[in-house]
């Protein structure tokens, strides 16, 4: 069977956990391949609400296998809090798998993320300080750690210690503030090493068995098109590659192995965190998407800025990720507004531009060009077919896929699990 890559559009928080969710119940592997606890998946399951960070949002699915791939940064703590968390709600979580090859967080590069945005001031990037960038970071020097070394005291000791040998220094000398123990690293580390054995194993060898006997697999994006390493408003993104090409390299399944490739896009946009954002609204109106939304981030709590949809970036995710489906979520925030703008295209100067300028100047002095739907008043929450929707509705939705350039194939009408209306099956038969 082939594999199905499912990304955000737009800068996270669009509703993947939901979509995740609602495919879960009929894959039997969702693998989460890049990123770490620095984002969330809020979940309703019969009036429930489940909020996972790091953990793939199928381990709510009890027929699934979940797997957190290579290309994850992985909190030792906060995954045994998860688990634990979930366990205590009835939740079996036994089936969790971790690549060997996933790289840890240490202690000391929540440290360092935490400090240097304090040292960088005006000019922060805006993470989480959950120590996700400068483990990376450490990734692409060679000097991390693994997961598999945490079973191997001698090799973690020497990882540690090669590490820290430059990183004191730098939290010392230029942060002013205390460096980090070799010994007690290690051993938060290592306490972790008898509850952590039994998960980990060459996932990327499991998941090549998985496809060969015709398994459904779903692979999920943590952050968005937009936060992505190479494709995002860099310098404002993640540390991870958050498109579909991230879905490879970060689970260890080949492109040849990928069928289809879903984008979640919101039925407006938000975002979490500094950077430019042409269609943030300052005002009544982005304060009633705020509150209706409920946009507060899922791990941090901070209050999303809040936008019209952008179709723009539509495109563009269209475009980077090569999507054949979107689904579209919380469209129902948008009922009661007696006008619905979409911006189109952006204004830079005078000249329009119908794509993503490719200067990250000319993006930051972006203004959008809206076109204005009729809005509705209809509740929509007990719509299950398109038809079902209020015409404006229809037409809202209509007029976005014709300008984001692929099909819309599901549509989420409401916060709970079943609240969500399929055009088009999102699996293949």
């Amino acid at each position: 069977m082939p594999a199905i890559v499912l990304v955000g559009a737009q800068w996270g928080d669009e509703g993947k956990g939901k979509a995740t969710d609602l495919m879960g119940r009929d894959v039997d592997y969702v693998v989460k391949f890049n990123g770490g606890n620095n984002a969330g998946h809020t979940v309703v399951i019969d009036g429930e609400k489940y909020a996972l960070h790091l953990l793939p949002s199928g381990i709510l699915s009890p027929n699934c296998t979940p797997v957190i791939g290579n290309g994850v940064v992985v909190d030792l703590a906060v995954l045994f809090e998860e688990l634990e968390g979930l366990t205590a709600r009835g939740v079996d979580v036994s089936k969790l798998r971790i690549s060997a090859n996933a790289h840890v967080i240490a202690p000391y590069n929540r440290t360092l993320d935490k400090v240097t945005e304090r040292f960088l001031g005006s000019r922060k990037i805006g993470t989480t300080g959950r120590g996700i960038g400068p483990t990376y970071a450490d990734k692409m020097n060679r000097t991390g750690i693994r997961v598999q070394d945490i079973f191997d005291e001698s090799i973690l000791r020497q990882k540690v210690e090669a590490a820290l040998a430059l990183k004191n220094q730098v939290l010392v000398k230029v942060y002013n503030t205390r460096g980090a123990e070799v010994d007690r690293v290690v051993e938060e580390l290592r306490s972790y090493a008898d509850r952590l054995a039994p998960m980990v194993g060459d996932t990327t060898l499991e998941l090549e068995k998985a496809l060969d006997a015709g398994q459904n697999v779903l692979l999920e994006a943590g952050q968005a098109t937009l936060l992505d390493i190479d494709h995002g408003t860099y310098p404002f993104v993640t540390s991870s590659s958050a498109t579909a090409g991230g879905a490879c390299t970060g689970s260890g399944i080949p492109p040849t192995r990928v069928s289809r490739v879903i984008a979640i896009l919101k039925a407006y946009t938000t975002r979490v965190g500094e950077g430019p954002f042409p269609t943030e609204l300052f005002d009544d109106d982005g304060e009633f998407l705020r509150k209706t939304g409920h946009e507060y981030g899922t791990t941090t709590g901070r209050p999303r800025r809040c936008g019209w949809v952008d179709t723009v970036i539509g495109r563009y995710a269209t475009r980077i990720n090569g999507v054949t489906d979107f689904v579209v979520t919380k469209l129902d925030v948008l009922t009661g507004l007696e006008q619905v703008p979409i911006c189109v295209a952006y204004d830079v100067d005078g000249v329009r531009h119908d794509e993503m300028p490719v200067s990250q100047s000319d993006f930051h002095h972006a203004t959008p060009v809206y076109e204005t739907m009729p809005g509705w008043w209809e509740d929509i929450s007990g719509c299950r077919t398109f038809e079902e929707l209020p015409q404006a509705a229809q037409d809202y939705v209509l007029r976005v896929e014709e300008l984001i350039g692929a099909r819309v194939s599901a549509i989420g009408v409401g916060p709970a699990r079943d609240e969500i209306i399929q055009r088009h099956p999102l699996l293949d038969s």
